[in-house]
């Protein structure tokens, strides 16, 4: 279903928006607690450490993918918001057709390079092999990954955001399923849990694209358009290469914590494996608010309504601030019963350090929330200096505190994990400043 964001109650109509978006990411999110429960509990800690070591290259990887639906989705929302049909179907041509070579170039990368950044990043020795086999597998499903995110960004810059979710529940089912006859039945190991998201990400890409196609054709017009444009290229470059940028930031930015992490052993490792896939749970569902939010910005500036984007940060905050609370008191109150999830009883080093993770970070929750959602409005607007200056911010501060608490002054892990409230709170100041000046009121046509 075709939505137009810029007419109606902002709050009514930016809510029913996004959570649908929100539960699409909780069942995203949810199959890959699941591979990670798996792992820990029916392969052992060394897996669980294995998937973990590999989730910071998975991410940049993902990195891109993510960074391309934000960027695309920004113009192909502001075009539907000013009723330009045939120039974002000659937009979504072009995007589609960038986005698959970029994809092969990059599976390509990625197979010649795993190994390498594995050890680049001091992946332990205990858990390599595994790790590279994990990696690999999952990047020889990364065209599927890339073009599901393409092909959802799209349906969210219609407005439509219950038919992602519709292909995300059956794939999150599905990988579920598979995860447990390839690991447990067929006892394929780390493998299983690869192979088992390589054939749910396929399957959600492959279903997307039936509806996509007829949502577009609903978009009637008159008036010819190209199959592919540099001129809209370069117009989608513009914003998309800044929200990759901002995507692979993030995502070095955790390698470079993953590097001092697997410094401290499996055991210390397998705990930040469990603790992120928790804390990336949230962090996801944050974000995804704060990409519902771009869609609304782009479309009301599309349509030159201006006064309702205040209005829609208050009203994404508010929601923002709610979708937390329930993490943060499972999190914060029940850490152990949350890390004894993914981890055997006598994994006791383990849960610990996981246990501590989720403990100092979760109550900050409550304030990363405003910077997402200010970064939205920015990105919405195409204010992508500011956008990226904050999220820089957010992830020099982060790497640097960790280095600094964990190796120079030796607090040893928790250290790093005490760098996450500092560089939260520091760059959601550096955001809201940004936002605070109303961008979007300078923006030309």
């Amino acid at each position: 279903m075709i939505t137009d964001l810029t007419q109606g109650s902002v709050k009514t109509k930016l809510w029913l928006f996004s959570i649908p978006m929100l539960l699409s990411v909780a069942f995203q999110q949810m199959y890959h607690i699941v591979d990670s429960i798996i792992a820990g509990r029916f392969i052992g800690e060394h897996a669980l450490a294995a998937v973990g070591a590999s989730h910071p290259i998975t991410m940049i990887f993902m990195a891109v993918a993510v960074g391309s639906n934000i960027g695309c989705a920004v113009v192909v929302s502001r075009l539907f918001g000013a009723k330009e049909y045939a120039t974002l179907k000659t937009a979504v041509c072009t995007i589609f057709i960038t986005c698959i070579t970029a994809s092969l170039i990059m599976t390509l990368l990625g197979l010649l390079t795993g190994n390498a950044m594995l050890s680049a990043i001091n992946t332990p020795d205990d858990v390599f092999r595994d790790a590279s086999v994990y990696l690999k597998i999952y990047i020889l499903g990364y065209l599927f990954s890339f073009l599901y995110n393409i092909a959802n960004g799209i349906f969210t810059s219609l407005g439509d955001s219950r038919t992602p979710l519709y292909f995300l529940i059956g794939s999150s089912i599905g990988n579920i399923i598979l995860d447990l006859i390839f690991v447990i039945c067929l006892d394929m190991g780390v493998a299983g849990v690869a192979w088992a998201t390589f054939a749910a990400q396929g399957f959600a890409c492959i279903l997307a694209f039936i509806p996509l196609i007829r949502r577009l054709q609903q978009l009637k017009t008159d008036i010819p358009y190209e199959k592919f444009s540099f001129p809209m290229l370069k117009q989608v470059t513009i914003v998309a290469v800044p929200s990759i940028l901002q995507q692979c930031f993030v995502s070095v930015g955790n390698l470079f914590v993953q590097s001092a992490v697997n410094s401290f052993g499996s055991a210390v490792v397998a705990g930040f494996s469990a603790c992120q896939k928790l804390n990336v749970f949230c962090v996801t569902c944050m974000t995804t608010l704060s990409n519902g939010l771009s869609s609304f910005t782009a479309q009301n500036l599309g349509a030159k309504k201006t006064e309702r984007i205040s209005e829609g940060w208050k009203a994404g905050s508010l929601l923002g601030v709610l979708v937390c609370v329930p993490f943060f008191l499972f999190y914060f109150f029940c850490s152990k019963t949350a890390m004894g999830l993914f981890l055997e009883a006598d994994s006791v080093d383990a849960i610990q350090a996981g246990a501590d993770f989720l403990k100092i970070v979760t109550p900050f929750y409550f304030i990363v929330i405003f910077k997402v959602m200010c970064d939205g409005v920015l990105r919405g607007c195409s204010a992508m200096l500011q956008f990226l200056t904050g999220t820089f911010a957010d992830l020099f501060l982060r790497v640097a505190f960790a280095f600094l608490f964990a190796k120079v002054l030796d607090f040893g892990p928790t250290g790093i994990w005490m760098a996450w409230p500092i560089g939260w709170t520091l760059s959601t100041l550096i955001s809201y400043s940004f936002y605070h000046r109303k961008p979007w009121l300078k923006t030309k046509d």
